[in-house]
């Protein structure tokens, strides 16, 4: 994120999460079930951070018409969807009527004490990847992961140091992350090099960034982690172009096998990390999505009777082939979109991300573990 104003974000943050203290303390009547939620991570859970960046190009911004025409205001808000994403509808699983407002969109200044902040804050950043680099060639600027661990860490710090009950706030409260799809979309996606390629390596790399991110959280008060796995990023629009360009690397789903390998291999490698952490730090609770199961559950069975996806395939809002050139006010707009899976090139509709967060909140072992997010609240 841009540095100026950094400082006086988050102390006016710290006055927003003081009303946090407070409301909790009164008890509301329908008291959501936790005090708290968090967010980091990428698009799939920006609300739009990005479109406070001074120089995030408009790939890595959905500021424009389309985006948002099933919200509520029927406009753009900065959500890389036609409606709510998977952060919102997590949130409101929990109790909340959507997800915690971008970090960006506080005040500048700390004198601004109104503010008023009841469910906590969503860092996240489309673009943002897992390790530094990432995001920064496609979008121009981003909120980092480690940016945005760094604005939380050095909030948490300040609000402990003026609330003697922060401290237990911040313990009973959700830390919900979704990230890793970006590095891998990034890295499939860069001219092959076979000499210089190592997938093992690169996976032990992203891993070894999730696990000191977790553990920069837990060390100023979290507990309780809601992490989902990237999905089969290669059967999203854009990679299903490209594999259909080029057929030798098609897998059974017709998406682009290299992409969808990393994201296999990535998936037991973080469910590895996360148990190994949780026997490390005491007191940390986890609850992880395998968003790989439930994308191939989805493929399998695209008419349940909780929903209806008849569109696999191709972006609800994109022009050219399979809809991966774009979505904007002048690409075709699908009408029944919760019958898709995919609004644009690279994100899930409204529809597919509850799917998600549905099987995040109550799954009983198929695709959660080792426990779901409603046990973890």
């Amino acid at each position: 994120m841009a540095s100026r104003g950094a400082g006086g974000r988050v102390l006016a943050a710290l006055l927003a999460l003081s009303s946090v203290l407070v409301l909790a303390l009164q008890g509301a009547a329908a008291k959501p079930l936790v005090p708290a939620m968090f967010v980091f991570g990428d698009s799939l859970v920006d609300v739009g951070n990005n479109n406070h960046l001074a120089n995030c190009n408009a790939n890595c911004r959905a500021n424009y018409r389309r985006y948002g025409v099933d919200l509520p205001c029927h406009s753009p808000t900065g959500r890389f969807s036609n409606g709510y994403n998977l952060a919102d509808q997590l949130a409101q699983q929990l109790g909340f009527p959507e997800s915690p407002p971008p970090f960006l969109s506080l005040p500048p200044e700390a004198s601004q004490s109104h503010v008023s902040l009841d469910t906590g804050i969503n860092f996240a950043s489309g673009g943002a990847g897992l390790l530094e680099r990432t995001g920064r060639s496609v979008c121009g600027e981003v909120v980092t992961m480690a940016a945005q661990v760094r604005n939380f860490t050095s909030l948490a710090r300040a609000w402990m140091r003026e609330n003697r009950t922060a401290a237990d706030l911040i313990a009973r409260s959700l830390f919900f992350i979704s990230v890793g799809s970006n590095d891998l979309f990034e890295y499939s996606d860069a001219p092959p090099a076979p000499n210089n390629r190592n997938d093992t390596q690169f996976l032990q790399d992203l891993v070894a960034s999730y696990a000191g991110y977790v553990k920069e959280l837990y060390g100023v008060g979290a507990k309780k982690f809601s992490v989902v796995s990237p999905s089969l990023v290669g059967c999203c629009p854009s990679q299903r172009k490209i594999a259909h360009d080029d057929p030798k690397d098609v897998d059974k789903y017709g998406c682009l096998g290299t992409a969808n390998n990393l994201s296999r291999q990535l998936q037991p490698m973080v469910a590895s990390m996360l148990h190994d952490l949780s026997l490390e730090l005491p007191g940390m609770n986890y609850s992880l999505g395998d968003a790989v199961g439930m994308a191939e559950w989805v493929f399998k069975s695209p008419s349940t009777p909780a929903y209806n996806f008849t569109e696999l395939v191709t972006a609800c809002c994109g022009k050219g082939e399979f809809g991966a050139d774009g979505c904007d006010s002048t690409a075709l707009l699908c009408q029944n979109r919760s019958n898709y899976v995919f609004w644009d090139r690279y994100h899930p509709t409204e529809a597919a991300s509850a799917v998600t967060a549905n099987q995040l909140f109550v799954d009983t072992g198929f695709f959660v573990h080792p426990i779901n997010v409603q046990q973890l609240a």
